[in-house]
């Protein structure tokens, strides 16, 4: 067996299947990296050591004897607020959580792709915030500079990913929360269509606005992982039509016309696009001409509706959670906020936030249609460009001591441009945009938008865009290969 470890998750399948490493190699560098990284990036709540090496070995048996599964053998984690048996899931809460008796459906279908779950990752609490603290589990931070976030709220998986220690990662995304670490961290983040992923034990997850997604190095890994993890059971709310998500990784998306949009959603406070972004954002808008695309300068009509419609869902999730939490005491005081307001936004306000979904996706839609045709040539856009966040990361400990309000009016001017396609329900996709910063180690994001189950088509041109820029090039310094730095 080759003495080299592959690094990406599908690189890993071929090594795994033709026979030139073992599972268990696999998962005892992953546990490894680990353990000599929890004390400064902190990217996991919870390390499944003993189980994952037992589960590695039965992987290599099954492998012996010619078995072939999507996943097999490869190490994989998930974020803590997946249900994954004889685990608790604390969702970045203070507290004793009792172990979960059986696994959620998406790790139950990771399981029978063959994939070994080597941990939880962290992640802030309830999900809240683009930025992974709290007194739970302390500090998780960036790999390409550790003064810095990773973003969140899949920032444990984003950090796990960036850093290698696992070659993908399922994440969630209720507002953006893997698309703006996967942004930060300098990785493909896919939010799928609504229900693509099963949320079970939940048949839908914050009113409809959370869903589970991958995050990966590259658009083929990413596409893997979520080909893996896609389906259904019985009493999901959300089941839409079946996508190949595989092929469309090495499918030419034909030339598209791609709606430019750079104003963030109205939503009443302050919000300003950093030149920084702006400019990293232009640049992937050259790219896509230059590789044959009509690019465009158009917006989606979001409307104010859109905002009023995420609020009360969003809100009453997190009362609705709360009640998971074993004493409610030991929640941030923004958090017991949030969820004072969730109480009251139950009942006709959500009911009425739910019945503006669909006046919504006419709506905003409309850019995808030929309602959306303002050059008179009878189609309107394929897929919109935007950026992910309105800044580069956050430093840690930036909004560790605001109080409710300003913690919400900063994370909204840091994050304004991802939530709307949480409330539309519609498949999005974070490209890598470059790196800011005095010593170049911020990474930026830029999101391919689409409507409904358009997973396909911004798979394939974020393949396309992926081959062009050589993203994966990159790592963080200490990260196992790669270009370090520049």
């Amino acid at each position: 067996m080759t003495s080299v470890i592959p690094k990406g998750l599908s690189e890993q399948v071929r090594a795994l299947a033709g026979g030139e490493v073992s599972s268990r190699a696999l998962v005892e560098r992953a546990l490894d990296r680990i353990a000599g990284t929890q004390g400064t990036l902190n990217a996991f709540r919870r390390v499944r050591a003993e189980a994952a090496l037992r589960e590695a070995d039965d992987a290599d048996r099954l492998l012996a004897a010619g078995r072939r599964l999507p996943l097999l053998g490869v190490p994989i984690a998930v974020k803590d607020d997946t249900d994954v048996a004889g685990e608790p899931t604390a969702f970045g809460c203070c507290g004793e959580f009792p172990p979960k008796t059986e696994d959620s459906e998406v790790v139950r279908r990771l399981r029978a792709a063959g994939a070994v779950i080597v941990g939880k990752t962290n992640t802030p609490e309830l999900g809240q915030w683009p930025f992974t603290e709290g007194p739970a589990f302390g500090v998780t931070r960036n790999p390409w500079n550790p003064d810095y976030t990773p973003g969140g709220s899949s920032g444990g998986a984003a950090a796990a990913v960036a850093a290698g220690l696992v070659p993908a990662a399922l994440g969630s995304d209720g507002a953006g929360s893997v698309r703006i670490p996967a942004a930060w961290s300098h990785l493909i983040g896919i939010k799928p269509q609504r229900g693509r992923i099963s949320t079970w034990p939940y048949a839908e997850a914050f009113n409809g606005i959370t869903c589970n997604g991958p995050l990966a190095r590259t658009v083929e890994d990413a596409a893997l992982l979520l080909h893996a993890a896609t389906g259904n059971r019985p009493g999901d709310l959300h089941q839409p039509p079946p996508v190949d998500v595989l092929s469309a990784v090495r499918r030419d998306p034909g030339r598209l016309r791609i709606a430019l949009s750079l104003k963030p959603p109205f939503t009443g406070t302050h919000k300003h696009l950093d030149p920084v972004v702006r400019a990293a954002v232009l640049r992937l808008a050259e790219r896509l001409a230059a590789l044959g695309h009509e690019v465009v300068a158009a917006e989606p009509r979001y409307g104010a509706g859109v905002g009023l419609s995420f609020l009360p869902r969003a809100m009453v999730g997190l009362w609705e959670w709360s009640g998971h939490v074993p004493d409610r005491a030991l929640l941030d005081v923004r958090t017991l906020t949030a969820v004072r307001h969730g109480r009251l936004l139950g009942g006709r306000p959500l009911r009425l936030a739910r019945a503006a979904e669909e006046p919504l996706r006419r709506r905003v839609g409309a850019i995808f249609s030929r309602d959306g045709d303002r050059d008179g040539d009878g189609h309107g856009f394929d897929v919109v460009l935007s950026p992910t966040t309105a800044t580069p990361p956050l430093r840690i400990g930036a909004l560790a001591e605001l109080n409710s309000w300003h913690t919400d009016r900063a994370t909204i001017a840091a994050c304004p441009y991802a939530w709307p396609w949480n409330v539309l329900g519609w498949p999005a996709v974070n490209v890598p945009a470059g790196f800011v910063g005095e010593d170049g180690t911020l990474p930026l994001g830029a999101q391919l938008l689409g409507p409904a189950n358009s997973e396909p088509r911004l798979i394939s041109l974020a393949a396309q865009l992926e081959a062009d820029q050589r993203w994966y090039e990159r790592w963080p310094a200490g990260a196992p290969g790669g270009v370090p730095g520049r």
